[in-house]
């Protein structure tokens, strides 16, 4: 009886539900009525039938993310523009709901343009991270290391002999003025030899400048261990400095070589110096940080030279949608380009390796062909494709390396390559495998782990693709991603270049704003990938990472909480209750204000775009903002809603000015201010 008496109400309540929702949407339908009828009379002229603007008074399409309140509030109070009276209360409201219904909101805009499945091609950044583990397929990546620094071995001599070695140890940085004195006591200073050995961890894909000062004779072998990068081996005159630029890719760590010697002279000995710097993108010329060297050094690595053009960009992240001449010549540049090097670096390390699999080399350049053709295809090959890619190209070429070049240069350039989704002949494993390496590294299927997995058909439940998933995230390559992606959440692509009023802000230069970058990258890093990781610290966290330029120029705030000395980044002493995260981190904040001044509507629409995901319009004209030499008895808050006074701009700007405003106790550097210009500053705000 009980049970059935649960059961009637219910029933009772599904039914009153029912009635209530038929009731509300037939309210609705009679508002959208109501509002298409005053839409079509008031508002069309403007704004067009289904809100795609006219040419001559709004050419901008009426669509976003505000709510039907919202919008009922923005039309309330200035809509239409000649009489903003004329569409009010019940008027304004019916008109929202039923633009938000036809054609403003996101459900709007896809029921009026169904979704259509359409086929993406690699992104830049996905072609670079591909290559670079097509090239990784024998060898394997570099394994996350906690070891900082570089190997280094000092002999006694000219010769790296066992018996001579004198020291063993690891440098955090190379950057030594032996003069005359030599390394060690144990070392003759007349006569030695060194050896540091590693690798170098590029967080940043971009173009590197490396960057040695040595007054001796070295080589510096990068990327494998036979490929020079400078060879100083013969010295040439007094030249000291030497500097080569080259494309690195974020999530790679690069192996590095250098033999540096001291040779024994008769006369005119030179001082010993030797030091190894870089001048990373948007950075200055500096040191190689510790934090950027580990001491294990790598397995080979490949990284992509050919300039690639840029990727669609409209929704925030990169989209590989567009086909065009450009990016045709650059995927050719770019096949070209990896298919010398599998010719020169990768096959005689393969022959080495399989001298014993087969009396003929030209068996063992069909496996060898075929394993890169796989990787690439992402699936097995069937034998129609394994004949026209590897057995056609090896049977045509009676030299080994052109046979590789015709072979990847197909490879390379065939769909199932570069449009990720046509891996037709893939099992349902290998598909998973696809979506995990090409959403966590960017890349392809390469790590040997992960292709047994789909070769054995183990990743088809949730469990074994969580599995596979946590082993795959401590990588390298998977903390380039989530770098970039940090980059661009946060918009830090556009700050190429920060520079400030020299009197107003003496000391904010180029190595100081280098430092900031460091600063907030490693507060970040800290963040996401400390034991004690809590993203919430992202907003919360009371403490920086700094330098002892910073502590100068920011004050006690910024003072390293230890005492070494120094320009490497520590900890700063935990900040005061006024600065927390990274949102007024002073990169971000300087970043977002003027030469002279802060922005609030520039730190405002951040606030609105990054942080909370909400779309703006463009503005219906460009300005400039008001000199404060115009009003100078105006702060920064004052004049900014000055000039955005006006009705027309309110529907944006009563966003976007409340919320920048909450920052403005951060000046044009980011330093923390109570006052401007003697006036306390009101940093209120509301959303």
């Amino acid at each position: 009886m009980k049970q059935l008496l649960q059961l009637a109400r219910f029933t009772v309540i599904c039914l009153m539900v029912a009635i209530a929702s038929a009731t509300v949407w037939a309210d609705e339908e009679t508002a959208r009525a109501r509002g298409e009828s005053t839409y079509r009379e008031q508002c069309s002229s403007c704004h067009g039938m289904k809100g795609e603007g006219t040419e001559d008074y709004y050419p901008v399409p009426l669509a976003g993310d505000m709510s039907i309140g919202e919008l009922a509030n923005v039309i309330a109070e200035t809509m239409p523009e000649e009489d903003p009276e004329a569409c009010v209360g019940d008027d304004a409201a019916a008109v929202a709901s039923y633009l938000h219904y036809a054609f403003y909101s996101e459900a709007a805009q896809i029921r009026n343009r169904p979704p259509r499945v359409t086929l993406a091609r690699l992104t830049a950044s996905q072609l670079r991270q591909s290559l670079a583990d097509l090239y990784a397929r024998f060898d394997g990546v570099a394994a996350v290391s906690e070891e900082k620094g570089l190997q280094g071995q000092y002999f006694e001599g000219r010769r790296g002999r066992d018996e001579n070695r004198k020291i063993q140890r690891v440098d955090p940085a190379l950057d030594f003025d032996f003069g005359h004195e030599g390394p060690g006591e144990e070392i003759n200073p007349e006569e030695f030899y060194i050896h540091w050995s590693g690798g170098l961890k590029v967080d940043v894909t971009g173009r590197y400048e490396i960057v040695v000062h040595s007054s001796c004779s070295f080589i510096l072998q990068f990327g494998a261990r036979e490929r020079e990068l400078i060879n100083n081996h013969v010295q040439s005159g007094d030249k000291t400095e030497f500097r080569r630029t080259l494309v690195l890719t974020a999530g790679r760590v690069y192996p590095i070589h250098i033999d540096f010697t001291q040779r024994k002279r008769l006369t005119d000995q030179p001082p010993a110096r030797f030091s190894l710097s870089w001048i990373p993108p948007h950075g200055v010329e500096e040191v190689i940080p510790a934090r950027n060297l580990t001491s294990v050094t790598p397995p080979p690595t490949f990284s992509l030279q050919a300039k690639l053009p840029p990727d669609d960009r409209s929704y925030g992240y990169e989209r590989g949608i567009s086909v065009n001449r450009q990016w045709d010549e650059s995927t050719t540049e770019a096949a070209i380009e990896f298919a010398r090097f599998a010719t020169e670096e990768l096959w005689p390390g393969y022959l080495r390796q399989h001298r014993r699999d087969s009396d003929e080399d030209r068996e063992r350049l069909r496996s060898f062909l075929a394993t890169l053709v796989e990787t690439a295809f992402r699936a097995p090959l069937t034998s129609d494709l394994r004949e026209s890619y590897v057995d056609r190209p090896v049977d045509a070429e009676a030299n080994d390396g052109e046979a590789i070049k015709r072979s990847l240069l197909m490879t390379l350039k065939s769909p199932r390559f570069l449009y990720p989704t046509l891996d037709l002949q893939a099992s349902d494993s290998q598909r998973v495998a696809n979506r995990l390496a090409l959403t966590l590294y960017d890349s392809l299927p390469a790590d040997q782990w992960l292709l047994e997995q789909a070769e054995k058909d183990r990743l088809t439940d949730q469990a074994a693709i969580r599995k596979a998933a946590e082993r795959m995230v401590n990588d390298y390559r998977l903390r380039g991603k989530i770098r970039g992606m940090m980059v661009q959440w946060l918009d830090l692509g556009h700050l190429d270049e920060i520079t400030k009023d020299s009197e107003r802000y003496p000391g904010f230069d180029e190595p100081l704003v280098s430092d900031l970058r460091h600063s907030l990258d490693a507060m970040i890093d800290d963040l996401v990938w400390s034991e004690s990781s809590d993203f919430r610290q992202l907003f919360q966290a009371d403490w920086v990472y700094t330098t002892d330029r910073l502590a100068t120029f920011y004050g006690d705030d910024w003072k390293p909480a230890d005492d070494d000395q120094g320009p490497s980044l520590r900890r700063s002493v935990a900040a005061p209750e006024r600065r927390f995260g990274i949102l007024n981190h002073p990169l971000l904040m300087s970043g977002l204000s003027y030469h002279a001044d802060t922005s609030p509507i520039h730190r405002g629409v951040f606030l609105v775009r990054s942080m909370l995901g909400r779309t703006l319009r463009p503005p219906n004209e460009a300005f400039s903002p008001l000199s404060p030499d115009l009003h100078p008895e105006l702060t920064t808050r004052e004049r900014t809603g000055l000039q955005t006074s006006p009705e027309s701009c309110q529907a944006c700007h009563l966003k976007i000015n409340s919320l920048g405003f909450t920052l403005e106790n951060f000046d044009a550097v980011g330093r923390y201010r109570s006052e401007e210009g003697g006036r306390p500053v009101d940093p209120s705000g509301s959303y």
